[in-house]
């Protein structure tokens, strides 16, 4: 009887070689773009592979020169490749995009439109929008604006904010980002600190200059703020808006008439009066009022008392001001204290319900973002990967 012999099938050189090459290009589907969040793999940033001795041999389209993400991309390609069974070193060499590639990339993005389209505006638009405005300066208005954005954002939600006080931009220092965008084709591709993508006409100016425009420019900025970056599949969208009733309210109403209005105010009867003008907008332009935000309430001493420092009421008085006048309920979402903590933190760009969300106005305004972001999109229009069974 003929004996048989099992013999184990020994794999050469090359299909070794051939077999790390697909491991590495799986590897690299994981590793997703810092601004762009998409894999690279999708975006065609892969140029080559090669896996010679163990060493493997990556080589990265950038998208443009100087690309202030090469460090990171470099470090996530490395991190990935290097878990591979098999590799014993990761070389990472990078490469710039040419034009044709960068334009086919904002298509693959963008789509094929030529004009710029605001994706916030579009009917299957699934994200939320608030519009952050005050009647009168000085009332915290940009404060409240990047801790409820950190807030969101810490829970896990995709963020942007847009820095529509062109005039008193302070987003980007209260942020603590002091990166600049990056121009990828026709699309601008917004910086992100904690978390939070955005954008402000401070990143485009020389240090501290001023910004001297009329109505027309101030459009014409908003307008490429959301149409010309890449914000990506955000949850929801904040504008800090300037102070009162002018060009920026009226442009922002018409670019995204979807928008609801988050209106600020301090306790002070002065301030409140004010700010019931600046929520009265939504009768004429015919946005929500998402509802009213009491900001500096007290001052909460050492013994435990409150001191009421600029009176009380008032946030309350403009919720039932714009609740009579709109004929549907406006709530009043929040009281947040007066406390030094929160200044000082906005001042080195680490908002306080990050650094110290202990406090008591890190508590008020972890609520009210809890409260705004605990709303549902929604499914309309969002793609589920469903595949209907054929009978």
């Amino acid at each position: 009887m003929a004996m048989t012999r099992n013999r184990k099938a020994r794999m050469s050189p090359t299909d070794k070689t051939g077999n790390l090459e697909q491991a590495v290009r799986a590897a690299l589907a994981t590793v997703e773009d810092p601004e762009i969040h998409k894999p690279i793999t999708e975006l065609g940033m892969v140029k080559s592979v090669s896996v010679t001795d163990g060493v493997a041999h990556v080589g990265v389209y950038l998208t443009v020169a100087g690309c202030p993400m090469r460090d990171a991309i470099t470090k996530r390609v490395t991190e990935a490749v290097s878990r591979i069974a098999g590799i014993t070193d990761v070389r990472v060499e990078l490469d710039v995009m040419s034009d044709e590639q960068r334009a086919e990339l904002r298509r693959s993005l963008r789509g094929d439109s030529a004009d710029p389209v605001i994706p916030f505006a579009q009917p299957g638009s699934l994200t939320r929008v608030f519009c952050v405005a005050s009647g009168k300066g000085g009332v915290g208005k940009s404060s409240v604006t990047v801790n409820l954005a950190a807030a969101m954002a810490a829970r896990g939600l995709s963020v942007g904010v847009v820095d529509a006080d062109i005039y008193g931009h302070s987003i980007p220092r209260m942020l603590g980002c002091t990166d600049r965008p990056t121009k990828v084709d026709n699309m601008i591709m917004p910086p992100q600190a904690h978390g939070v993508k955005l954008i402000s006409i401070g990143m485009f100016t020389a240090g501290n200059d001023a910004v001297v425009w009329r109505g027309p420019m101030l459009h014409r900025a908003l307008q490429q703020f959301l149409s010309d970056v890449y914000w990506g599949d955000l949850d929801v969208l904040l504008l800090d808006l300037p102070p009162g009733t002018g060009d920026i309210a009226i442009s922002t109403a018409q670019l995204i008439p979807n928008a609801e209005l988050l209106v600020v105010t301090t306790p002070q009867t002065a301030a409140a009066e004010v700010a019931e003008r600046a929520g009265s907008i939504a009768l004429q332009t015919r946005q929500r009022l998402a509802g009213v935000i009491e900001n500096m309430s007290w001052m909460e001493l050492p013994d435990g008392t409150r001191m009421e420092v600029f009176g009380a009421g008032g946030g309350q008085m403009v919720a039932d001001s714009l609740t009579r006048a709109l004929g549907a309920p406006v709530p009043l979402l929040g009281q947040v204290p007066l406390e030094p903590k929160l200044r000082e933190c906005g001042d080195v760009g680490n908002p306080v319900v990050l650094a110290a969300p202990e406090s008591a106005s890190a508590a008020a305004l972890k609520k009210i973002a809890d409260g705004l972001a605990t709303k549902s999109r929604g499914l309309a229009g969002m793609s589920l990967s469903l595949t209907p069974v054929r009978k």
